[in-house]
Order: structure tokens, then sequence, then C-alpha cells
């Protein structure tokens, strides 16, 4: 089937987005996109129900039903870590994030005229196992693979950054480049005393990635 292209008029001339754990997508527009995260959700469905059944009177008919209500949802949380589509429950979860996934790209890609974003290693984040869980839950490669082919639907030139660009190391102030250990959140400039959210100083950096190039890479500290 041909793919159709539909350029459309943009809001904006140019966007930074920058992918997370935390918050899925941060826009420099100011703009953000929160995770739907099916396993995380599940996960503690399932501490809370353990909680409830450990105060139960055991043998009783509240015992029994609460401990059904656990292996339900233990089977849930380990068909959700393999994304099993056979099981309905968890099918249901894995698409209604699919559905997320596509409103969030189809805004982003139909609304700006260059979208810039960093080139990710989801491969090698995966390959952490405290991160794994959470960024397959968030499904960041399903949301690059989206924006790829919509910003090509839709006429919008996508810009992947240098991987070692050091968006969160960088002033959007003044461009004074100072380490960001991932434990600070606020960005508190050396230089100028700018004080910026973490996440919402890379997505504007990302927007400016062109005027930086890809010279600038990251400094240790």
């Amino acid at each position: 089937m041909e793919k159709t292209f539909e350029p459309t008029l943009k809001e904006r001339e140019r966007v930074g987005v920058d992918f997370g754990i935390k918050t899925l997508a941060v826009l420099s527009s100011g703009v953000e996109f929160e995770g739907l995260k099916p396993y995380r959700n599940a996960q503690r469905k399932l501490s809370r129900v353990q909680r409830k059944l450990s105060k139960k009177v055991r043998g009783s008919q509240n015992y029994s039903k609460t401990q059904l209500e656990v292996q339900k949802l233990h089977h849930r949380v380990a068909n959700l870590r393999k994304d099993y589509l056979q099981v309905r429950p968890v099918a249901n979860l894995i698409r209604q994030r699919k559905a997320h996934l596509y409103k969030m790209t189809t805004y982003i890609a139909k609304n700006h005229g260059e979208v810039v974003i960093e080139d990710l290693n989801v491969s090698g984040m995966m390959a952490n196992h405290k991160l794994a869980k959470a960024i397959g839950d968030l499904g960041l490669h399903e949301a690059r693979r989206q924006l790829t082919y919509k910003c090509e639907r839709y006429g919008t030139l996508l810009v992947v950054a240098d991987r070692f660009f050091p968006s969160s190391q960088l002033c959007s102030n003044c461009g004074n480049q100072q380490p960001m250990p991932l434990s600070q959140r606020v960005y508190s400039c050396d230089c100028c005393g700018n004080k910026i959210d973490r996440v919402g100083h890379a997505s504007v950096n990302l927007e400016r990635y062109n005027e930086y190039g890809s010279t600038r890479k990251p400094v240790e500290g």
C-alpha cells in the first residue's frame, strides 16, 4: 500500500523533543506528554493486593477471593513483561499504549516544520536492568518508529542529534557547558546563574542543535 503524503500547515518552525523515563516527551514549546506505563501500574496494583491479602484471615472466603486476584495479577505482570498479545487484558493495555504514542507522534509531526530528537541508544539502555523495565513500558522504540514515518507523511524534517550531543549539560540561556549528574534534576549554570528543570532545558538545547553543531561533546566531572 502506497504511503499518503499529507503536508500540513505548521504552528511552529522548529521544536526540540526530549524523550525520557519520568516524562515520556518534553517539547521545547512547553508541551509535555506523560507515558502510559501498563507494566509499572500492574506491578503497583499487585503490591497493593498482596498487602491486602496479608491482612486477611487464612482459609476465609475473603482470603481465597483475594488470593485468586493476586494470582491473576501475577499472570498479567508476567505477560506484560513479554508483551503477550494473546492474553486479552494485556493486549488491550498494549494497544492503549500504542494509541497514546500514535496521538503524541501525530501532534509532533503535524504541527512542527522541523523536529529535533536525540539519537537514543534504546538497545544499550535496555541492557541496563535498572532501566529496562521502564523503557520497555514506555515504548520509546515504538515512539521513534512512529515519529519517523509521520514526519515523512506530513512533510516535516526529522533531525537526529549526534548521540554524544550534551543536551543536558548546556545552559539554554548562555550556552555554557558543565557536568550534569543524573541525580541532579535542576540545571544551575555556574556562568550566568540560570536555573531550569533538567528535562526542560534539554529540549530547548535540542531545538538549537543547528546553532551548536555536532562538535559539542559531553564533559566529565
